[in-house]
């Protein structure tokens, strides 16, 4: 990437930016090293967005809700990238990508950035690269960053820990949904947003709305500073989507005014930092002639019942 194509980024340039992203998602070494020269250089202009990550059950909305309250963030002045994880197959590695044809509005605006990765089988259901793609984003001007993630599963805490604001869909008519969303995405919402709260379903969701709150109260919360909420709204109808947003700007200037943007902000990047030497740590154990050698005889080994398996990792450790 040329030093003009780093003014372009950091000018807002979208093929610049969408340059730049690729580059942090190729598998190719040459490409990790330039993509890392770039985080380095921008790293000064990032981290000055809002980072909201949006998850939910299949059926739930998510790309109508995050076009119509995309929208709503640019009509308020906002730029707004949206980051959207798509599901790898598991057999081909393909993914569906479909994400800007569901928010065709939204792509069409200047001011929105949409980018849809494929997953890759990361844990939590969302891109290995997106951290570094937020930054990317910052950098180029986008001061609202939404992370939407493959669906509801335990693994998503991966989310959690990469936003300043974990948001979880839901639909009207909560009681068998609660018994089946994992206990530990709730513990993990700051706010539970019951879409789809329109015409018939009006009243259920208002019902809804009373069970998630009740149970919500149930749950320990780690941030001392803010209650979890629950609202309902219809992105169809572009009903209380505004007051999801006030909801979002209000948990933000209670968590400056308490310091916890900056110590949330700063235990993610260390948590980061640790989930990416065991990243490391592995691709050197994979990559290791010697391991590489020793791997298929040991497997055999073990198989066969001739050694242990911790036996084994030690000599693979060893090796290395």
């Amino acid at each position: 990437m040329t030093k003009l194509d780093l003014q372009a980024l950091l000018g807002g340039n979208r093929r610049a930016l969408a340059k730049a992203i690729t580059l942090v998602e190729s598998r190719l070494e040459s490409h990790r090293e330039q993509a890392q020269e770039i985080l380095e250089q921008v790293l000064p202009h990032s981290g000055n967005s809002i980072r909201i990550g949006i998850t939910g059950v299949p059926g739930v909305g998510k790309s109508t809700f995050i076009e119509a309250f995309g929208l709503h963030l640019i009509a308020q002045g906002r730029r707004v990238a949206v980051l959207a994880v798509d599901p790898s197959s598991p057999i081909g590695g393909g993914s569906i990508l479909g994400d800007k044809t569901r928010m065709e509005e939204l792509s069409r605006r200047e001011e929105a950035f949409i980018r849809p990765s494929p997953a890759e089988g990361a844990l939590g259901g969302v891109a290995q690269k997106t951290r570094e793609t937020m930054l990317l984003c910052e950098a180029a001007g986008y001061d609202v960053v939404l992370v939407e993630t493959v669906g509801v599963g335990q693994s998503e805490y991966q989310v959690a820990g990469m936003v300043d604001f974990f948001m979880v869909l839901m639909l009207p008519g909560g009681g068998d949904e609660l018994q089946g969303i994992k206990k530990g995405i709730v513990e993990l919402a700051d706010a539970l947003v019951i879409n789809k709260a329109d015409g018939d379903s009006a009243k259920l969701a208002r019902i809804t709305r009373q069970q998630y709150s009740s149970a919500l109260r149930l749950l320990h919360h780690a941030s001392g500073f803010w209650t979890p909420r629950v609202m309902t709204c219809s992105a169809l109808q572009l009903s209380n989507i505004d007051a999801v947003w006030d909801m979002v700007l209000e948990y933000r200037d209670q968590a400056l005014a308490h310091g916890g943007f900056e110590s949330r902000r700063a235990s993610q990047n260390r948590d980061w930092m640790h989930q990416l030497i065991q990243q490391m740590l592995l691709l050197k154990l994979t990559t290791n002639p010697e391991v590489k050698r020793l791997l298929p005889v040991l497997e055999e080994a073990v198989a066969a019942g001739r050694t242990t398996a911790y036996a084994a990792a030690r000599e693979v450790i060893a090796a290395l």
